[in-house]
């Protein structure tokens, strides 16, 4: 039977210039690289510059991964910005994106689910795909999370990074196996009563700022790899396969043994794990798509290779796509 699937067609991201190492953090906060390191794996992360917007990352990775496809703006009809740090609070970053792009068709519009952005973003897209709203789609995710950071507070501050990156997918007729490539399955799920967990004590109906992150880092670590190693096995469930027959697992970058934990719970081998938390930190939204287009730039994601995306974020949310490259 013929279904259409999701296919990405191309890759492309954007880091801004200025690399943020653990040395530089322990001048302005009270921290050190080995306790940095030794709790998340970082060394250093990227900061967005004074009047560097989260569109701009979003621009810069958009392009990219239009080149990477061979395409232009004309292609696309579909622009998503999966962010929880937009320019502003309306219009959506995404309108923003697809002016700068020159695409004057379609739709555009911004998910915000924090770090599962992205993967809510192609699950998303995925469907309208499907129903037939788009032919091509631009998805990115972008983060200027330095932002909404308290700088006094080391337990959140040395965490985060800037960045951005971006897939181009598009609909394609196939035959309805798990041997098609493009997106064969994925997993939303989301649990409000953990909010407090991870948040942001600012908004625009309650203090009428942008506030700033607050974590409990433990329960996040504890709640992680419990609910993302759950979210997969669904898929696995799905799809009948497992950790085996995976051959690049790309998580979000939050945390080097969540990362860690999580992979082993589902069985996947470290070898089989993209890992770029250590330059990059964590970019929420931006993560899971900057350390695609290493992996692929490098040469390990190649054609037909069987790829898990996971995430979870504040909320919570959380969410795995299993897809053939």
């Amino acid at each position: 039977m013929s279904i259409l699937r999701t296919v990405v067609r191309g890759v492309g991201s954007y880091l801004p210039a200025e690399r943020l190492t653990n040395a530089d953090l322990a001048k302005i906060v009270d921290t050190s690289d080995e306790w940095i390191v030794e709790r998340t794996g970082i060394h250093a992360r990227h900061r967005a510059a004074p009047g560097e917007y989260t569109s701009d990352l979003a621009v810069h990775a958009g392009l990219a991964a239009l080149a990477d496809a061979g395409l232009t703006g004309d292609d696309i009809d579909l622009v998503v910005v999966a962010t929880a740090t937009p320019d502003h609070t309306f219009p959506a970053t995404a309108v923003e994106v697809q002016k700068r792009l020159g695409i004057h068709h379609g739709f555009a519009y911004d998910i915000q689910a924090v770090c599962s952005g992205f993967v809510y973003a192609l699950a998303t897209v995925d469907a309208q795909l499907k129903a037939g709203m788009a032919k091509r789609a631009l998805v990115i995710g972008a983060e200027t999370f330095s932002r909404i950071l308290d700088w006094t507070d080391r337990t959140t501050c040395v965490l985060f990074g800037d960045g951005a990156g971006a897939l181009v997918v598009e609909a394609v007729e196939s035959e309805g196996t798990s041997a098609d490539r493009g997106i064969l399955a994925s997993s939303l799920r989301a649990d409000g009563r953990h909010k407090e967990k991870l948040w942001v004590d600012g908004g625009v109906s309650t203090t009428q700022t942008a506030g700033h992150l607050r974590m409990e880092g433990k329960e996040v670590f504890k709640h992680a790899v419990t609910n993302l190693a759950d979210v997969i096995e669904v898929l696995f469930g799905q799809t009948g396969l497992a950790g085996d027959d995976i051959d690049w697992f790309v998580p979000h970058q939050a945390n080097r043994r969540i990362i860690d934990a999580t992979g082993r719970k589902l069985g996947i081998a470290p070898e089989k794990v993209v890992m770029t938390v250590q330059e990059h930190g964590n970019t929420s939204a931006a993560s899971i798509p900057l350390a695609i287009d290493v992996a692929v730039k490098d040469g390990r994601i190649k054609k037909g290779d069987m790829v898990m995306l996971e995430a979870m974020g504040g909320g919570f949310t959380w969410g795995a796509v299993l897809l053939r490259w």
